[in-house]
C-alpha cells in the first residue's frame, strides 16, 4: 500500500543527477506526489495536493475558488492571480506552465487526470530560467506505457460537486519499457455550485498523447485543451463573515479559460555517451473577466437625494419612481438615483455611483522550444542546452459605473458618463481603460554538470543566461511619457548555482546549495507600477515607471537519513531577494501598485520524516519560515492604523522597518499523515494541516492595530488547523470506492487577508458616510476593516474508479 503523503514523498530522495527543463521531466527532484496518490487525496487540484501533503507549501485562497488558489513554497508563489508577484517555474513536460503575460499558473488548465508524477526542485534553481527564485515544479503527465488500459472514475459531494474522467492508453507489445509505438488519452469534467454564494463553477479538460519508442530514439506528441467558467468571490469584511460565513462583498467575480496547447518532444541517443533531446511547443490562451466592484471612490460622497438638475435628466431618460425630496444615508440602504442620473449627465458618476463593473479580456499565443545535448562519461553527467519562446498578448479593460443591490452584487448603468474613461466633469474622474499590446522574447542558454569528487561526494555545477524582452505598445495612450504604457525594456543576465552531496555514511547524505536566480517584471508589473495611479488587479493598468528584475541569492544545508523501514529529512534554508517586486496595498481593497521593495528575506528551517510498519505508514512535516523586509520603507498605509494621515479614518503613509515580516507567509507550519491498511480490502486515511496566521496585505509594519471606530479588525488571520480523513474500499480487482471529509472538524478560518475602506455596516448595507466629520480638505473619514479570505467548510465527497 503506498500512502500519499509524506512517507511516499520522502522516499524518493534528492538523485544526484542534472535536473534541467527538459531530463527534470524524467525522474529528477524529489517526487512529491503521483497519480495514485491525487486519487487517494481526491486532489482537485495539483496544487491542492502539495498543500496537503508536500512540506514547506501553503495555499492562499484569495480568490476563494478551489481552482484558482495561490500555491506558496517558503514564502514563494504560483498563483493564477494576475499580480501576484510569482516566485516558482512550473513545467509540464518540458514546457514551461508560466503564462507569459504576467507569468501566472492556471491549475484549472492542467490536465489535472494525466498528471503522472510531481516533482519539486528546491532552492535557486537558474537552469529553470524565469521566476525559479524558490525552486521549480516538474510535472510529467502518463503515456501507454505508464497508464495502460481504460479507466473511468465518477465522484460526487457536497455544494453540488460533481467529477469524473475517463483515461484509455496502451503501447505496442504492452511492455512499460518496451520499444513501438504507445498512445494515452484523458478527458475530465468538474461542476460545482460552490459553497459561498454566486460561486458554482465548471471545468473540463481532454489531454492526447502519442508517440514511438525506439532502441535509442523516441518522439511524442501531445494536445491538451482546457476551457473553465469559474466564480471566485475573493476576500469579505470579516464582520460580513461573522454574521454569514458564505456571503460575498461584491458580485459578480467571474472568469473564464480557454486554453489550447501542442508539445513535440523527441531524444536521440547520437552515441553511447551522446544524448539530444528537444521539444517545441505552440499554445493559445484567452481569458475573459467580470467583476462587480465597490467603487471606494464614492465613499465618503454624498449619494443621496437627487437635485433639480438630475431629477430633470431622470425624467427627460423616462425614469419613474425616484424620491423628489427626503431620501437620507438612514432611510436608503442602497441608493441609485444620483448614479443613474450622473451616468445620464456625464457629471460625477465616479463620485456618486458605489458599484463598478470591470471587463477584461486577455490573448496570448506563445511558441518556442529548447534543445539539449547530455553527455556521460569520465564520472560526470553534463547537460547543455538552450530554450527560446516568443509570445503576443492583448489585454483589454473597460470599467463601467454601477450601483449596488441588497444582495451586493452590481447593475451597470448605460448612458453617456457610463464608462471610467477620464470625461467626466468631475475633479476626481479617472480613466479605467487599458488597451496594451505586448510583445515578449526570451532567450535561455545553461548548463548543469554533476561529478564526482571521490567516491563519497558529487558536485553540481549549473548556470544559465537569461536575456528577455518586452515590447508593450499602449493603444490608448501612444508615444511613452506619463500615463502611457510604452516600454521595450530588455533584462540579461547570468545566474551561477553550486551544490555539493557528502554521503558521509550508509543512508546518510549531507547536502549544501548556493545559487542565484531572477525573474524580469512582467507586461502586467511594468504596467502597474505607478504609486500616484494605483491598480485594481487582476483587471487595471496605469502609468509604468521603470521596474528592476528581481535576483535571488539562495543557500542551504541539509541532512538526509534514509533507513529501511523509516527516514528524517532537516534543511535550513535562507534566500535574499534583491530588487524585490511586491504589490503594495493602497487604500481600497483590491487597489495596489508594484514597487521594488528593495530586499526581503526568506530563511528558516524544515524538518520532515516517515515511517512504516506492519500496516501503518505515517509522516510529518515541520517548516519555520521567517519571511522579512531587510530594507526601510515608506508604503501607502491608508487602512493602517498606523498611517501618518491628518487624523483617523484619513489617507496616509506606514513606515516598515528592517524585520517587519511579509505579509501572507505564515511562519509555522505543521503537517501530519497517518494510513492504515486494515485489510488487503480496506485502506483508512487522516492527514492535518495546522499553520500560524499572516499578516494582511497593507500591514506590512506589522503595526495595525483596531480602535473599535475607524479600524476594524486584527490586521492578520488567526491560527489553524484542520483535519482530512478519508477511507478507500477494494471490493475486487480494478474497482476502488472512496470517501472523504474535507475539514472533519469544520473549522471556521481564513488563509490570507487585507486592509481596506468597507462600505457596508454589519448587517450588509451599505453606508457612504459612516462618519459625519471632521472634515478635512473636503475629505471625510472612512471605515477600514480586515478583509479575509475564507476556507471551505466541511465537506464530503464519495466516489467510483473502475480500471480495465
Amino acid at each position: 500500500m503506498a500512502m500519499p503523503a509524506v512517507a511516499q514523498a520522502e522516499d524518493a530522495a534528492i538523485v544526484v543527477s542534472a535536473s534541467t527543463p527538459l531530463s527534470a521531466a524524467a525522474d529528477n527532484g524529489r517526487v512529491l506526489v503521483d497519480a495514485k496518490a491525487l486519487r487517494a487525496m481526491q486532489a482537485v487540484t495539483v496544487g491542492d495536493a502539495l498543500a496537503r501533503q508536500a512540506p514547506g507549501v501553503v495555499i492562499n485562497e484569495v480568490q476563494g475558488n478551489p481552482l484558482q488558489a495561490d500555491l506558496s513554497f517558503r514564502g514563494y508563489t504560483a498563483s493564477p492571480l494576475l499580480g501576484t508577484p510569482q516566485g516558482i517555474a512550473v513545467y509540464v513536460d518540458g514546457v514551461r506552465a508560466n503564462q507569459p503575460f504576467g507569468e501566472v499558473v492556471s491549475w484549472d488548465l492542467l490536465p489535472q487526470a494525466a498528471v503522472d508524477q510531481v516533482a519539486l526542485i528546491e532552492g535557486a534553481a537558474p537552469q529553470f530560467g524565469r521566476n525559479a527564485l524558490g525552486g521549480a515544479l516538474s510535472i510529467r503527465t502518463k503515456d501507454g506505457r505508464s497508464a495502460p488500459g481504460v479507466a473511468a472514475s465518477l465522484t460526487g459531494g457536497s455544494y453540488g460537486r460533481l467529477r469524473g474522467s475517463i483515461e484509455a492508453g496502451g503501447s505496442m507489445g504492452g511492455s512499460r519499457a518496451g520499444n513501438g509505438f504507445h498512445w494515452y488519452g484523458a478527458l475530465e469534467g468538474f461542476q460545482e455550485d460552490g459553497w459561498r454564494y454566486a460561486s458554482a463553477s465548471k471545468a473540463w479538460k481532454g489531454f492526447a498523447k502519442a508517440g514511438w519508442e525506439g532502441a535509442g530514439s523516441g518522439v511524442s506528441l501531445s494536445f491538451n485543451r482546457a476551457q473553465s467558467d469559474l466564480n471566485g468571490n475573493g476576500l469579505q469584511d470579516y464582520r460580513l463573515l461573522e454574521r454569514d460565513w458564505r456571503s460575498t462583498y461584491t458580485t459578480p467575480d467571474n472568469t473564464r479559460n480557454i486554453a489550447s496547447q501542442i508539445t513535440l518532444s523527441g531524444h536521440h541517443r547520437l552515441s553511447e555517451n551522446l544524448t539530444l533531446s528537444a521539444n517545441a511547443f505552440w499554445r493559445s490562451i484567452v481569458t475573459r473577466s467580470v467583476n462587480g466592484d465597490m467603487n471606494e471612490g464614492a465613499l465618503g460622497e454624498s449619494l443621496y437625494q437627487p437635485n433639480a438638475t438630475e431629477r430633470t435628466a431622470l425624467s427627460a431618460a423616462g425614469y419613474t419612481g425616484f424620491p423628489t425630496s427626503g431620501e437620507t444615508q438612514a432611510n436608503t440602504a442602497f441608493p441609485k438615483w444620483r448614479c443613474i442620473a450622473n451616468v445620464l449627465l456625464n457629471d460625477e458618476p465616479n463620485e456618486k455611483c458605489n458599484g463598478l463593473l470591470t471587463r477584461s479580456s486577455t490573448r496570448q499565443q506563445e511558441w518556442g522550444g529548447a534543445v539539449e545535448l547530455g553527455w556521460t562519461g569520465m564520472g560526470q553527467h553534463l547537460i547543455v542546452g538552450a530554450s527560446y519562446a516568443q509570445a503576443r498578448a492583448r489585454f483589454i479593460q473597460s470599467s463601467q459605473f454601477g450601483y449596488l443591490l441588497p444582495d451586493h452584487s452590481v447593475v451597470a448603468v448605460p448612458g453617456p458618463g457610463a464608462f471610467a474613461d477620464g470625461t467626466q466633469d468631475s475633479e476626481n474622474a479617472f480613466d479605467a481603460r487599458v488597451d496594451l499590446h505586448s510583445a515578449m522574447s526570451s532567450l535561455g542558454l545553461y548548463a548543469a554538470d554533476v561529478f564526482a569528487l571521490g567516491s563519497r561526494v558529487t558536485m553540481t555545477l549549473a548556470g544559465r543566461y537569461d536575456r528577455t524582452q518586452l515590447h508593450n505598445r499602449d493603444q490608448i495612450t501612444p508615444g511613452g511619457g506619463t500615463g502611457s504604457l510604452d516600454a521595450d525594456p530588455v533584462f540579461a543576465r547570468f545566474n551561477p548555482s553550486a551544490m555539493v552531496d557528502w554521503h558521509a555514511a550508509h543512508g546518510l547524505t549531507i547536502t549544501a546549495q548556493a545559487g542565484e536566480s531572477s525573474r524580469a517584471p512582467s507586461a502586467v508589473e511594468l504596467g502597474c507600477s505607478d504609486p500616484a495611479s494605483p491598480c485594481r488587479l487582476p483587471n487595471a493598468m496605469a502609468g509604468d515607471p521603470p521596474l528592476r528584475q528581481v535576483v535571488a541569492r539562495s543557500f542551504s544545508l541539509g541532512v538526509r537519513i534514509e533507513r529501511k523501514a523509516w527516514n528524517l529529512r532537516l534543511t535550513a534554508f535562507r534566500s535574499d531577494n534583491r530588487d524585490d517586486i511586491q504589490f503594495i496595498a493602497g487604500g481600497a481593497s483590491g487597489f495596489g501598485y508594484f514597487a521594488n521593495v528593495g530586499t526581503t528575506r526568506r530563511q528558516g528551517i524544515e524538518a520532515s520524516g516517515a515511517a512504516h510498519w506492519g500496516g501503518w505508514q505515517v509522516g510529518a512535516s515541520y517548516t519555520l519560515l521567517d519571511a522579512t523586509y531587510r530594507t526601510p520603507l515608506t508604503l501607502n498605509g491608508d487602512a493602517n492604523s498606523r498611517n501618518d494621515g491628518a487624523a483617523p479614518g484619513f489617507d496616509g503613509e506606514i513606515a516598515v522597518r528592517p524585520g517587519d515580516r511579509l505579509p501572507l507567509l505564515p511562519r509555522h507550519l505543521f503537517k501530519a499523515q497517518a494510513g492504515f491498511e486494515a485489510a488487503s480490502w480496506l485502506t483508512l486515511r487522516a492527514e492535518m494541516v495546522a499553520a500560524s496566521g499572516v499578516y494582511a496585505r497593507g500591514n506590512e509594519n506589522n503595526l495595525h492595530q483596531a480602535d473599535g471606530a475607524y479600524y476594524l479588525g486584527a490586521g492578520r488571520t488567526d491560527a489553524y488547523a484542520v483535519v482530512n480523513a478519508s477511507v478507500e474500499v477494494r471490493p475486487r480487482k480494478g474497482m476502488i470506492i472512496t470517501a472523504g471529509v474535507s475539514n472533519l472538524m469544520n473549522a471556521h478560518y481564513a488563509t490570507a487577508a487585507q486592509l481596506g475602506a468597507s462600505g457596508f455596516d454589519t448587517n450588509g448595507a451599505f453606508v457612504a458616510r459612516p462618519f459625519s466629520g471632521p472634515v478635512i480638505d473636503g475629505e471625510r473619514p472612512l471605515l477600514h476593516s480586515t478583509f479575509l479570505a475564507p476556507a471551505a467548510p466541511r465537506r464530503f465527497e464519495v466516489g467510483l474508479r473502475v480500471q480495465l
